[in-house]
């Protein structure tokens, strides 16, 4: 059975692709996007197998 490691990583506007494209580089697979809770700024939820 895998067994996961989780990451939440807030979401700048104007560097979501780089902060998605650096976090996929290191193993991470994006599982989802909601707001923060203000609602002003986006979490990324994140996910790898542990090593």
């Amino acid at each position: 059975m895998t067994k996961w490691e989780y990451a939440t990583v807030p979401l700048l506007t104007h560097a979501t692709k780089q902060i998605l494209d650096q976090w996929g580089e290191d193993g991470w697979e994006l599982v989802t996007v909601q707001p923060g809770p203000t609602g002003e700024q986006l979490v990324a939820f994140l996910k790898r197998p542990k090593a």
